[in-house]
């Protein structure tokens, strides 16, 4: 049984950085140390332990080692939130907080969020990742990221999960576009028009497919973008009409787009989840009040975004 002791951290947090870096050299790299120290860290946790958890042929974590680094991150997120928390305690509330963030909410997200942030909590070091939320759900699970601003809901037991908001689906249109005059149109109409969507495969438009074949609709591709925000870009650039959550309409100039209502499509959820296996430090329950405090200030003013936080 291997004691608990500071060499066993330390075993532990070797054996993070092998799991992360992929192998013993570039894992060396990053915690400032010699590749033999790591080697020989991870190879007494594993002696202690009886089992092998890493795999020396792909550097792979083994099923034990899965096990094993599930609960280190757990560890290692708790001892950071100890250190913050003591921190805070102290003096004022400071510390590192990882949020991962969507790209289309990042666009009239984010630079509210950070001044506000500065301005409540200048000790405050927020980090923000920007990605998808395939990326980014398993990035909260194994305590990367402190929360999440990701698409909802999210089925997994390990998740918290809180409603921010819903937005529409709607159609960006270039201004010399037959369709640029209309405020709203039904889906039988759009059908007759073709429109740039993303990928069949991705999420937005697997979920517009199937929401569309149960009316027997199937929508026209005039080009399959895979990238929210590239698909916008092409639509405020003229190319084609677009079909885009309401969130990547933010941030662009008006002009040379019109946006378009889409009746009689179901809104997209965004919310914000966290690891439901951690408790969260101080640092990260006051940048969690600022960002709710943020969304419900300025994501009214969004086009087509409802906000769904306090209901």
């Amino acid at each position: 049984m291997a004691s608990l002791n500071v060499m066993d951290l330390r075993q532990l947090s070797h054996l993070i950085a092998v799991s992360e870096h992929h192998s013993f050299s570039a894992a060396a790299r990053a915690l400032h140390t010699v590749q033999s120290n790591v080697s020989t860290h991870v190879a007494k946790l594993e002696k202690e332990l009886g089992a092998a958890l890493i795999d020396r042929h792909n550097m792979q974590p083994t099923a034990e080692g899965a096990a094993v680094l599930e609960r280190a991150r757990r560890i290692r997120t708790e001892l950071q939130a100890i250190t913050s928390d003591i921190e805070s305690m102290r003096n004022e509330i400071s510390g590192e907080v990882r949020i991962g963030c969507i790209g289309t909410t990042g666009r009239w997200l984010v630079t509210p969020l950070l001044s506000e942030l500065d301005e409540r909590f200048p000790l405050l070091r927020p980090v923000l990742v920007d990605a998808t939320t395939a990326t980014l759900v398993p990035r909260v699970l194994n305590g990367d990221l402190d929360m999440a601003i990701v698409n909802t809901p999210v089925p997994d037991a390990g998740i918290n999960s809180e409603e921010l908001f819903d937005e529409e689906r709607i159609l960006v249109v270039p201004i010399d576009h037959t369709l640029a005059s209309v405020e709203s149109i039904d889906i039988a109409t759009l059908a007759d028009y073709k429109v740039m969507l993303t990928p069949v495969g991705t999420t937005f438009r697997d979920a517009l497919d199937q929401e569309l074949a149960s009316s027997g609709r199937q929508l026209q591709a005039a080009a399959e973008v895979d990238g929210l925000r590239l698909l916008a870009a092409l639509a405020h650039q003229g190319y084609a009409p677009a079909l885009l959550p309401a969130s990547a309409v933010s941030g662009y100039p008006e002009g040379e787009w019109s946006m378009v209502h889409v009746n009689g499509l179901k809104r997209r959820s965004v919310g914000l989840v966290s690891n439901r296996r951690t408790s969260p430090s101080m640092p990260v329950q006051a940048a969690r009040e600022v960002l709710t405090d943020v969304i419900r200030k300025i994501a009214p003013r969004q086009p087509g975004i409802h906000v769904t936080l306090d209901r």
